[in-house]
């Protein structure tokens, strides 16, 4: 089985998932948007689209967003799993035909308040467990889709549709990593006034146990489809 995960910038990876999803069998490959050819990830059995510093308001400025939703409507068309994570639960949602317009700014570990139907799947493993949140768009529900987390900053934290399913928050970033966050995404915590020290010292306070719920997470959903 083949796992390709689009990534847009280096240090946004699939973080402690990337072992559970090769150890569920799955050989894992990654495509940097922009750079490489995306056709590879049309047919793999897996697709994870991950975040990074742009948005779907900036398809002008940058084309291959639009190659990547038109991958992913592509992929969720033939019912081929597809997960994305921030900027590509935001592609997702645009995928979907719904809206994706700047939101409220959420940066820091907070949990999200999960729903009935989050909690019967494998999410129910977040309850509970702060995440890392850094976004600062936000999408409407898509039709058919869905709901299965919020916060009170972000409706639509998290949902579901057919074979995607599309996470605002990052259950897959490692902490131990978070250097690599603060000083790649360093120009966008000084502009919103975001205090890195305290940053910092949040994760080390959540990062373990947020760890812990995303691998659950990741390998429930990987059993309830392979």
């Amino acid at each position: 089985m083949r796992c390709v995960a689009v990534r847009h910038v280096a240090f946004e990876d699939l973080g402690v998932w990337e072992a559970e999803i090769r150890a569920h069998g799955f050989k894992v490959t990654y495509l940097d948007a922009g750079v490489d050819d995306l056709a590879d990830a049309a047919d793999a059995d897996l697709a994870v689209v991950l975040g990074g510093p742009i948005g779907v308001g900036d398809r002008d400025a940058y084309p291959v967003l639009d190659e990547e939703i038109a991958l992913i409507a592509a992929r969720l068309e033939t019912g081929r799993a597809t997960v994305g994570v921030c900027l590509g639960a935001q592609l997702m949602a645009a995928a979907l035909g719904a809206e994706v317009r700047p939101g409220v700014a959420e940066i820091g570990w907070a949990p999200v308040t999960l729903t009935a139907d989050a909690v019967a799947g494998s999410m129910r493993h977040l309850a509970g467990a702060p995440v890392l949140h850094w976004h600062g768009d936000t999408c409407d529900l898509p039709e058919g889709a869905t709901l299965l987390a919020s916060t009170d900053a972000t409706a639509h934290q998290a949902f579901e549709s057919g074979a995607g399913l599309a996470l605002q928050f990052h259950p897959e970033v490692d902490g131990e990593a978070i250097e690599r966050w603060l000083i790649g995404h360093s120009l966008e915590l000084t502009a919103r006034g975001i205090d890195v020290a305290e940053l910092r010292e949040q994760t080390a306070t959540h990062a373990d146990a947020a760890a812990v719920a995303g691998v659950l997470m990741i390998r429930d959903y990987l059993r309830a489809r392979w």
